[in-house]
């Protein structure tokens, strides 16, 4: 299906890997022209070399950047410009303790996954409203809705994505640009592969046997596997394309059935 995405450009934070990755290959797939990012400039070119092997005619770039440093967003939304399309989907993820989670780390939290969407979507949103069409979306997660003991921190950030996008949406109104979120679920991504391969390598048993394991401990997934990172980036591509234009101010589940609540 054309999406009538062709000609369009995009930024997605946080993408030089996961479901970053995931969301500027789709996009690139359909004719975008993406800038991708990531915190390491050697990673960030590897990944645009990588995205022009598999769309060789697509239009790649990539810059680096650190969301947790102020001056070097700033500098990245200098060296952007202008897009179409604004995916937010930088962020920090870690088990802890909540006990153990001091101020500081709260508020790297917060910088990384909150300030992130804010500061993009303030320098980018006036500019999508003055053209006529714009879209701006928010990677969040079903532990925003359903924020787990282990994870406080964490699911306190992505709720507050939530409403972020929700808000912003209303800034929108009787426009063509449009503000959405997706609550992804359990998605075997670089991050949580990495995770699992190392509490597997501490419990001496397979990789595969740990994944399974720990996706088997999830009585509510209706899937009984890990969402893959493309995936996720199917829901965003629709939403960031012409075809999800009465979409608006929704937060969209692809969570593999995990959120037993309706929405």
């Amino acid at each position: 299906m054309d999406m009538g995405l062709q000609g369009k450009s995009a930024f997605i934070s946080g993408s030089s890997q996961g479901i970053g990755y995931a969301v500027a290959s789709a996009l690139a797939a359909e004719g975008v022209a993406v800038t991708i990012n990531g915190r390491d400039a050697a990673r960030v070119d590897a990944a645009v070399a990588r995205l022009r092997g598999e769309h060789p005619t697509a239009t790649v770039s990539g810059v680096a950047a650190d969301f947790s440093k102020p001056e070097e967003v700033t500098a990245l939304m200098d060296a952007v410009g202008d897009v179409d399309i604004l995916i937010n989907n930088v962020g920090l993820f870690g088990l802890a303790e909540f006990a153990a989670v001091a101020d500081d780390e709260w508020q790297r939290y917060f910088d990384v996954n909150v300030m992130s969407g804010v500061r993009l979507s303030r320098r980018m949103l006036g500019g999508m409203i003055e053209r006529g069409w714009g879209r701006i979306i928010f990677l969040s997660s079903e532990s925003g809705v359903n924020v787990p003991a282990d994870m406080v921190h964490y699911g306190v950030t992505k709720a507050a994505m939530i409403a972020l996008g929700n808000g912003l949406a209303k800034l929108t109104r009787g426009t063509a640009v449009t503000v959405n979120t997706v609550l992804g679920g359990p998605t075997y991504s670089d991050g949580v592969a990495a995770t699992v391969a190392a509490v597997a390598e501490a419990q001496a048993m397979p990789a595969e046997a740990m994944k399974q394991a720990i996706i088997g401990q999830n009585r509510t997934t209706l899937l009984e596997r890990f969402i893959e990172p493309a995936e996720i980036a199917n829901m965003v591509t629709y939403l960031a394309s012409p075809r999800a234009s009465a979409t608006n101010g929704a937060a969209l589940r692809a969570d593999s059935g995990v959120l037993t609540a309706m929405l």
